[in-house]
C-alpha cells in the first residue's frame, strides 16, 4: 500500500486514508500511459484512421464530463468513501471490456465506461485527500495522489515497452486490461478506510468525525481545534458536545450548492470559482496532455523510428515527470502553491519555445537533423519535469482546498468539469492542429497559452498553511485588495 507515515517530535501519525486517493490516481494515469502506446498497435490491427484514433482517445474525456457533473452531488449524498468505491467499480468494468476488445466498437464502449469512472475519480480523489489532511502538511499529503498519478503514467509506459514485445493481438489488449488490477485492490481497500471527517460533520455525525480526526491529527488538542473549525463552517454550535446533531437536509445533501456557486455568488466565492476554473483550464490547454498521450507520434515526427524506440523514449518522459512531481510534494508546504505555479509556467514556456524552434528545423530540413532530434527529446523531458513541479500537482491541491465546506464537493466538480472539457479539446484536436499549422506551430501556440497562464497564476492568493475553513476569508481579503489597486 502507499501508506504515508509522518513522524512529529512527540507523536506518530499514520495517514492510511491517503491510500485510496493514491491508488485512484495511479489507476487514472496508468490508463493514460497504456493508451499512449496501445494506440500504435490498435491502429495496426484494426486498421483504423487517425480520426478514429482521435475519437478513441478523446471519448474518455467526453464521458468524463457527466461523471464530473454528478460526482460532487453524489459525494455529498453518499459520502467521499463510497463515491471512490463506485468510481473504482465503473473503472474496473470498463478496463475489462477494453481488454476483451474484439472490435473498435467494443473499445469505444469500454473507453466510454472508463471515462465516466474517470470523471468521478478526478473529483473525489483530491477532495478526499484535502479533507483528511492537517493545514501544515496538506500540500504534501494532497499532492501525493498526483505523485501516484505520475508513477501510474510511468507504469503504463514501462508496461507498454515490455508488452509491446508480445503478439500484436495479445499485447495491446493486455495493456488496456492492466488498470483493472489496481481498481479491484482499491474497492477492497476503501471498505476498511475512514470517511472524511468534514462530510461526517455535514451529516451531523460529530462523534464519528472526532474519531477520524484523532487518527489523522498529531495531538488531541489539534483534533479538537480542527473539529471546532469544521463545526463552525457547517453551522453547528461550537460548544455543542453531542455526538449526533441535527443538520438541515439542504446541508447534508448539498442541495443549492451549484446555484450559490454560479448564480450571483458572493465576491469571495466568485473569486474562488474563477481561480478553480482557471487553474484547471490552463493545466490542460498548455498542451501537456496532448504531448503525453501522443508522445510516440511526437517523437516519430521528430525523426525517431521503430516502435520499440518510440515506447522506450516515452519511459524517459514518464521518469522525468514522476521524479519532479515527487520533488514538488516536498516543496508545496515550504515554498507555497503560487510560487511553484509561476516557476512551472516559466519553465514550460522556455522549453515549449525550444521545442518549437527545434521541431521547425526538423520540418524544414531535407536532411535528418540528429542534433535537433536529441534536443527535442531533452526539451520534452524538461517540459514534463516543469509541469510535474507545479502545474500538474498544484492544480489539484489548490482547487481542492479553496472552496468553503458547504460548496467544496460541487465546486471542485465544476473545476474538474472544465478540466475535462479542456482536455477533450486538446486531445481530440492535437493531431488536426499540428497537421494544420505543423508540429512546431502547435508548440508555439502552447507557448503563448502557457505565458498567459503565468499571468493568471500571478493573480492568485497563497493558501499555504491555512485552514480549509479560512479560505473564504483569504479570497475576500484578496478581492478587496484587488479592488483598491484598480
Amino acid at each position: 500500500m502507499f501508506t504515508v507515515q509522518y513522524l512529529e517530535v512527540d507523536s506518530r501519525v499514520i495517514i492510511e486514508e491517503q491510500d485510496g486517493s493514491l491508488i485512484v490516481y495511479f489507476i487514472l494515469f496508468s490508463e493514460t500511459g497504456v493508451m499512449a502506446g496501445a494506440v500504435l498497435f490498435i491502429k495496426e490491427e484494426l486498421l483504423i484512421s487517425d480520426v478514429q484514433v482521435g475519437l478513441l482517445v478523446g471519448i474518455l474525456n467526453v464521458f468524463a464530463l457527466p461523471g464530473c457533473m454528478v460526482a460532487g452531488r453524489t459525494s455529498d449524498y453518499l459520502g467521499r468513501r463510497y463515491t471512490i468505491i463506485l468510481a473504482s467499480i465503473i473503472f474496473l468494468s470498463g478496463s475489462i471490456l477494453m481488454g476483451y476488445g474484439p472490435s473498435y466498437l467494443i473499445l469505444i464502449i469500454g473507453r466510454s465506461i472508463v471515462g465516466f469512472g474517470v470523471g468521478f475519480a478526478s473529483m473525489i480523489a483530491p477532495l478526499y485527500s484535502a479533507e483528511i489532511s492537517s493545514p501544515s502538511h496538506r500540500g504534501f499529503l494532497t499532492s501525493l495522489p498526483d505523485v501516484s498519478l505520475n508513477f501510474g503514467l510511468l507504469f503504463g509506459y514501462v508496461s507498454n515497452y515490455f508488452l509491446g514485445k508480445l503478439t500484436l493481438k495479445l499485447g495491446w489488449r493486455t495493456m488496456l486490461a492492466l488498470p483493472a488490477i489496481p481498481s479491484l485492490v482499491l474497492v477492497i481497500l476503501m471498505l476498511k478506510l475512514a470517511e472524511s471527517p468534514r462530510w461526517l460533520v455535514m451529516q451531523g455525525r460529530v462523534g464519528e468525525a472526532r474519531k477520524v480526526l484523532m487518527l489523522v491529527s498529531n495531538t488531541k488538542e489539534e483534533a479538537e481545534q480542527r473539529l471546532k473549525e469544521i463545526k463552525k463552517a457547517a453551522g453547528i454550535d461550537e460548544k455543542c458536545s453531542q455526538d449526533i446533531v441535527e443538520v438541515p437536509k439542504k446541508s447534508r445533501s448539498g442541495a443549492g450548492a451549484l446555484k450559490e456557486l454560479l448564480w450571483k455568488p458572493s465576491a469571495p466565492v466568485r473569486r474562488i470559482v474563477i481561480a478553480a476554473i482557471g487553474v484547471h483550464m490552463f493545466q490542460q490547454i498548455c498542451g501537456i496532455e496532448g504531448i503525453l498521450l501522443y508522445s510516440p507520434r511526437v517523437f516519430e515526427r521528430a525523426g525517431m523510428i521503430g516502435k520499440s524506440n518510440l515506447l522506450l523514449a516515452t519511459v524517459g518522459m514518464g521518469i522525468s515527470q514522476a521524479l519532479f512531481t515527487f520533488i514538488s510534494a516536498f516543496l508545496l508546504d515550504r515554498v507555497g502553491r503560487r510560487i511553484l505555479l509561476l516557476i512551472s509556467a516559466g519553465g514550460v514556456v522556455v522549453t515549449l519555445l525550444g521545442l518549437g524552434v527545434c521541431m521547425a528545423m526538423v520540418e524544414h530540413s531535407k536532411e535528418k537533423q540528429l542534433w535537433a532530434i536529441r534536443f527535442i527529446i531533452v526539451f520534452i523531458y524538461i517540459c514534463v519535469a516543469f509541469v510535474g513541479l507545479g502545474i500538474g500537482p498544484v492544480t489539484w491541491v489548490y482547487s481542492s482546498e479553496i472552496f468553503p465546506l458547504r460548496l467544496r464537493a460541487q465546486g471542485l466538480g465544476v473545476g474538474v468539469t472544465v478540466n475535462r472539457i479542456s482536455n477533450v479539446v486538446v486531445v481530440t484536436s492535437f493531431i488536426s492542429v499540428y497537421k494544420k499549422i505543423t508540429m512546431s506551430g502547435s508548440f508555439f501556440l502552447y507557448t503563448a497559452i502557457t505565458a498567459l497562464a503565468g499571468w493568471f497564476y500571478f493573480t492568485l492568493p497563497e493558501t499555504k498553511g491555512r485552514s480549509l475553513e479560512d479560505m473564504e476569508a483569504i479570497f475576500e481579503k484578496h478581492s478587496k485588495s484587488e479592488t483598491q489597486n484598480l
